[in-house]
């Protein structure tokens, strides 16, 4: 495969398991080449060309050609300057990296993430909260999000790739939906009736088991083992945590429990307000689900994989 060919993929399999499903996501592309087709000639050149094809604003090639084949891949949670670094060490030991792919995104991907954040109000919908509530309790969250990420050194790591002659390709919500699909499938089919059996059927997942052993396992932060789970939602996509106000209405919406890789405190005490319970799965544990289930398909085609920045590298095929 080339730099091109693994970012196509990675973004149809993004589509492939989006919680709006491959018809909300050509309906989001159509309202973005319509933005397109409205703008003066001027501002079409500041516009991102792949938000046309790609709605995924935090997965772009980040540096590199992307015609150049790619028969090594280095893969971690987070890619640094240190990584970058580390890509380079490899290949003066003879293994030489020809792809860096970073979950969390770097530089445009980074700076653009706060985009990707519209397709929550989508989920909560699915799940019964009217369309205009959840664009209204999103506004104020992304512009909050847009505002931190203003004067965050985006490049730093990319620079350090480029100096070097290595390619960067960021995957983030490509990877997350995949993890938020795969456990919403398992818990839709295995219905857990308490929180116990959530963490069960959690830990006899491979990454997760092995996050068990490294004390960042899964963990019930709101509720106990015999609580009852109710309707479960995977609250694991859409580029970071959404309103802390949303849990009121999804509670009333009716959802009993809240299966997260994470949780801010102030958006656990909301969530505590409105009874819902909270199953924090582990952060590095999902993306690494999310990841591994991206790179199965990548090293069918042949592309040998190497994982770094914790990463639990588990194959299913």
């Amino acid at each position: 495969m080339n730099i091109k060919e693994i970012y196509d993929y990675v973004v149809a399999q993004g589509i492939e398991k989006d919680p709006r499903k491959p018809e909300g996501v050509k309906e989001v592309l159509e309202r973005v080449k319509k933005k397109y087709d409205d703008l003066k000639e001027e501002e079409k050149k500041e516009f991102d060309q792949e938000s046309l094809t790609n709605p995924y604003s935090d997965t772009r090639i980040l540096c590199g050609d992307p015609d150049a084949k790619v028969k090594r891949l280095m893969v971690g949670v987070d890619i640094e300057v240190g990584e970058v670094m580390l890509a380079e060490r490899l290949g003066e030991k003879g293994n030489p990296v020809d792809l860096i792919m970073t979950h969390h995104p770097e530089g445009k991907a980074l700076a653009k993430l706060h985009d990707v954040m519209h397709m929550q109000e989508d989920i909560m919908a699915r799940y019964g909260v009217p369309i205009n509530v959840a664009e209204s309790l999103m506004a104020s969250r992304i512009s909050e999000v847009k505002r931190g990420l203003m004067p965050i050194n985006h490049n730093r790591a990319i620079d350090a790739a480029k100096l070097l002659n290595i390619a960067m390709l960021s995957a983030h919500t490509v990877a997350d939906n995949q993890v938020t699909n795969y456990l919403q499938e398992l818990f839709d089919d295995e219905e857990p009736r308490t929180l116990g059996d959530i963490l069960k059927l959690l830990k006899d997942i491979p990454e997760y088991a092995e996050a068990v052993r490294h004390s960042a396992g899964p963990d019930i932060v709101l509720g106990s083992k015999e609580r009852r789970a109710g309707k479960i939602l995977v609250d694991m996509t859409g580029g970071t945590s959404g309103s802390e106000n949303a849990y009121a209405k999804l509670s009333h919406a009716g959802i009993g429990t809240i299966v997260g890789m994470h949780m801010s405190d102030k958006h656990r005490k909301q969530a505590e307000k409105s009874h819902v319970n909270v199953v924090i799965a582990g952060h590095i544990a999902s993306d690494s689900v999310g990841m591994n289930l991206l790179l199965d398909g990548i090293e069918k085609q042949g592309v040998e994989v190497i994982t770094c920045s914790g990463l639990i590298r588990h194959k299913r095929s």
